[in-house]
């Protein structure tokens, strides 16, 4: 019944001049469908990722002293200011090369160009939260914080119980248009040979010359993810409104 349906859609898209007929190959198609699920994987694993990094950065760049906010403060100016393919690039090729001489050699090196994917597009992505963050954590009135500071909570106990939920829910939209930027820059792995969506087509189309239906797969694929995460984020939005508070009130 599958391959019923997979064949009509080939002869369908064959007639309006487009070819998908690498779907009936095994090896290609094989590849296709580990691009989908390498960048799913990525997705899955770089949201929780970034806003874990991005509200630590958050909490470093309030705190008074500055031996704790500069660093943080350096490392966001040096992300947001370069190209993230840069980034990658110079993680790949400079820090991989480092710990590898480090440790004897490539071969005893763990670090796979996988991992450099999510740390450094998830260390950007934590950079861009945690000045979200940080404008909504400033945005909580002060009168808040004294009466939080009167009843004998410390500045940690302010800053978890009291400062952190209302940021973050002021800090909402900018977050999520961050989420969908990480959902894009996913694609910077096919620098590194990291097999994602875009890497596996490209392995496709250099065998079959079809860049035109692969690339409108490509834009489909991720206008419908980020569309979802919008959703998503819209709906969390609604859920966690504040009366009286920041967006949504």
């Amino acid at each position: 019944m599958g391959n019923s349906l997979l064949q009509a859609f080939i002869d369908w898209t064959g007639k309006i001049g487009l070819n998908y007929e690498f779907l009936a190959g095994g090896y290609e198609a094989q590849i296709w469908r580990g691009g989908f699920i390498t960048t799913l994987y990525l997705i899955v694993l770089l949201i929780p990722v970034s806003l874990a990094f991005g509200l630590l950065f958050a909490a470093m760049l309030t705190s008074s002293r500055k031996l704790v906010s500069a660093p943080v403060r350096a490392f966001i100016e040096i992300t947001r200011n370069t190209p993230t393919l840069v980034q990658l690039m110079f993680s790949f090729l400079v820090l991989n090369t480092l710990v590898s001489n480090v440790l004897g050699g490539a071969q005893n090196n763990p670090l796979s160009p996988f991992f450099w994917v999510v740390a450094v597009v998830g260390l950007h992505v934590a950079a861009l939260h945690a000045d979200a963050i940080r404008a909504g954590i400033e945005a909580v009135p002060e009168q808040t914080v004294e009466a939080a500071r009167a009843i004998g909570f410390t500045r940690l106990q302010i800053l978890r119980f009291v400062e952190a939920p209302l940021a973050i829910r002021a800090s909402l939209p900018a977050l999520v248009n961050n989420l969908i930027n990480l959902v894009k820059l996913t694609t910077v792995g096919n620098a590194i040979a990291v097999s994602e969506i875009t890497y596996a087509s490209i392995m496709v189309w250099t065998q079959r010359d079809n860049v035109v239906e692969l690339m409108i797969v490509i834009l489909l694929f991720f206008s419908a993810i980020n569309l979802a995460v919008a959703r998503i984020g819209h709906w969390v939005e609604k859920r966690l409104a504040v009366p009286g508070f920041g967006v949504g009130s």
